[in-house]
């Protein structure tokens, strides 16, 4: 199995906890908070421990709050790479009113990070990596990081075996489609941010399909994935358009289902498959991760319960 790095600079410590009753300036008393770890890097390791893999998770942290990020993340049996922050790892915060369900979601900043800050953890990247790899670089990119972070890190492997997979959003995502002289292998995105960068629906598989191979002959990436939720996900490289079925589940949460879907196809990548392959892993692990409560993410018996109704189909 090919080494996997994921990348996470941007982590959080997440809290989620709920009341009976969200009101304005009263004391609100909540159950005992869930903390887990936050961030789309740390999200693929998870995914990818819990369907057997291995991988190793670079993580900038900081602080009293990134000790406790880093003792969850040793606690789940991940292997952390760990690259010191600038300052104290950031908190987020989701709170349940139970009278309504309804969840109102706090996201506290991370540190400010300067170029030199930049131009360190880019070097530590360079070292950490093994060369013939896959990199995995998911979640948003560090307060002061420039939109075209991610780009410079991709030409940062440019000349090594190292492939890099991007499922990122905003600014880095829009800057990514719009071309690179040395692009990543694959850049992942789901339908919302598919139809922003078009600037148009995406209304069938054939169009979201269409849209993701004119990425490709535009510079984006070498395969270009667009997440459709229930109705699968569309492949295109430069020869080829693909999709793949989602497995018919009961949505229980939606939460971690993308960076499940980079969990499976990568950790497939990484064992040898082909990328159709890949794909059918990639759909299984995010239809068993909607199944689970919270942030619980894919387990490698509802992954393999969900694969065979994983198909692929030519567009």
């Amino acid at each position: 199995m090919r080494d996997i790095l994921t990348v996470t600079l941007n982590p959080a410590l997440d809290l989620a906890t709920s009341v009976a009753h969200v009101q304005p300036n009263v004391k609100l008393r909540c159950s005992p908070p869930d903390t887990d770890p936050g961030g789309g890097g740390l999200n693929v390791a998870r995914a990818i421990h819990q369907m057997g893999g291995q991988s190793r998770c670079f993580v900038a942290l900081g602080g009293d709050t990134g000790q406790a990020l880093l003792n969850l993340l040793t606690s789940a049996g991940l292997t952390p790479v760990v690259y010191e922050a600038p300052g104290e790892t950031r908190q987020s915060l989701a709170v349940t009113d139970l009278s309504t369900m309804d969840q109102l979601r706090f996201m506290l900043p991370g540190p400010e990070w300067h170029r030199s800050d930049i131009d360190a953890v880019r070097e530590a990247l360079r070292e950490a990596a093994t060369g013939d790899g896959y990199l995995v670089l998911s979640g948003s990119g560090p307060s002061g990081a420039a939109p075209d972070l991610y780009a410079r890190i991709c030409g940062d492997f440019a000349e090594t075996d190292e492939e890099i997979i991007l499922d990122t959003s905003g600014p880095a995502l829009a800057h990514l489609a719009a071309g690179q002289k040395k692009p990543p292998y694959v850049l992942r995105m789901d339908q919302h941010e598919g139809e922003e960068l078009a600037r148009r629906p995406l209304a069938s598989r054939e169009e979201s399909a269409g849209f993701a191979a004119s990425l490709v002959r535009r510079g984006a990436a070498r395969l270009v994935i667009i997440a459709r939720g229930a109705d699968g996900s569309v492949m295109a490289t430069a020869d080829r358009r693909l999709h793949v079925s989602a497995a018919p589940v009961v949505v229980n949460s939606k939460v971690g289902a993308g960076d499940s879907f980079v969990g499976g196809f990568t950790m497939a990548l990484a064992r040898g498959q082909d990328e159709a392959e890949a794909m059918r892993w990639g759909a299984a692990a995010a239809s068993a991760a909607v199944t689970t409560p919270g942030t619980q993410l894919c387990h490698l018996e509802d992954v393999e319960r969900c694969l065979p109704d994983c198909r692929l189909s030519e567009l």
